[in-house]
């Protein structure tokens, strides 16, 4: 059987020969040492997942909250001016035959204690 080795001066041959890359021989504590870190790093990022988890949760509860605000907010907006409109119309027909408002005594300049009294029947 025949090895294939890497062309002179390819990367993979540049790689395997950098002096960094020699592998080292290993004590038993940096192998402990190592299954200790990655260990660390997994419960880390498991942390970080859930705690990113739990902040899009609590997001997505607050925007439903909101729109259900929203569409409440959206009809009592509809009920007021739905109101206003009955109430202005109400107002229209009242100005008609108000006698405050048909009492020339109301466009008197002369200040009084009581503009209502001048018109009331006594």
């Amino acid at each position: 059987m025949s090895q294939v080795l890497p062309a002179a001066g390819s990367v993979l041959q540049r790689s395997v020969a950098a002096p960094g890359n020699q592998p080292q021989p290993q004590s038993p504590d940096d192998d402990d040492r190592k299954v200790r870190r990655r260990e660390k790093n997994r419960v880390a990022a498991q942390r970080s997942r859930k705690k990113q988890t739990q902040k899009a949760d609590k997001l997505h509860e607050e925007y439903e909250y909101l729109e259900q605000e929203n569409t409440g907010l959206r009809r009592e907006i509809a009920k007021l001016t739905e109101e206003l409109k009955h109430l202005s119309e109400a107002l229209k027909e009242h100005e008609k035959m108000c006698p405050l408002l048909l009492c020339p005594m109301n466009f008197v300049p002369v200040p009084r204690p009581d503009p209502v009294a001048g018109c009331l029947p006594r």
